[in-house]
């Protein structure tokens, strides 16, 4: 299995996401997407369905060991009392011991960071989370972070597809050993009308969602595609049976560097 390293956790380079997936659906996509070959699923307290894809993943079937789950704190949980309150109510509405990895959703300006991550430390000490990270944090926040966090730091989360370019957000997340996960790396399926990715993906056989996912995985990026449809499981996890050239990575990351001008 492909998987992106950072400090110690090994994230499955493609996972699903899982936001706004609701109910049985959500269930019935997270089921099929392990039955597929998927191993890493990802959910957060605010998407409302930490208890559907606990459903999903037993119902499929597949060791729990073998799955890399993922879960977010929502910023209104970010006082150190509240945090590992926060965190073993996701643990229980997912029906697990403990999460593969577990995340601060977004930043909040309101709590010093410093209690935040003691307290996100501390529940990894407690056997709560395998590995911990944040999500949506800018280079300094991640510096700060790094500087202020007891335990290390598994990973950022962050938006980025071909119209963005996070090209200072990765190389700080290098710098420290940590890995970075894209979420909408198919820019809520605007990669689709693309002409030049479906260009490229023409040569190759693949859609231009599957270029897409396949430049980030080139990046030594791991990429969480949401979806809620059975057909696009499939189409999103059959990336790793191709190569894009080295003209091919180029000319898709000059569509984002473009974009930021």
């Amino acid at each position: 299995m492909n998987v992106v390293e950072g400090n110690g956790a090994r994230i499955p380079a493609i996972g699903l996401g899982t936001w706004e997936l609701r109910g049985r659906t959500c269930a019935r996509i997270v089921e099929q997407a392990l039955r597929l070959g998927y191993r890493h699923i990802d959910t957060a307290q605010i998407y409302d369905n930490e208890r559907e894809v606990g459903e999903g993943l037993r119902a499929s079937g597949i060791k729990r060991d073998d799955v890399f789950v993922t879960t977010k704190v929502w910023t209104t949980h970010f006082m150190a009392k509240d945090l590992e309150r926060s965190a073993k109510e996701s643990l229980a509405r997912l029906r697990l011991t403990e999460v593969d990895l577990l995340l601060l959703h977004w930043p909040n300006a309101q709590v010093p960071l410093a209690e935040t991550l003691g307290a996100l430390a501390r529940v990894r000490q407690a056997g709560l989370a395998r590995h911990i990270g944040v999500s949506n944090f800018n280079v300094a926040l991640i510096e700060e972070a790094v500087a202020a966090c007891p335990e290390p730091l598994a990973c950022d989360q962050v938006e980025y597809h071909p119209y963005l370019d996070q090209a200072d957000v990765i190389e700080a997340c290098r710098r420290h050993g940590m890995a970075f996960v894209a979420y909408s790396p198919i820019a809520k399926g605007r990669v689709k009308g693309d002409r030049a990715l479906a260009r490229i993906g023409d040569r190759y056989r693949k859609t231009a969602a599957q270029v897409s996912l396949r430049w980030l995985v080139q990046q030594n990026v791991s990429a969480i595609p949401r979806t809620s449809k059975l057909e696009r499981l499939q189409e999103n996890i059959g990336i790793f049976d191709f190569e894009l050239s080295v003209d091919d990575m180029r000319e898709i990351s000059a569509i984002g560097s473009a974009d930021a001008r």
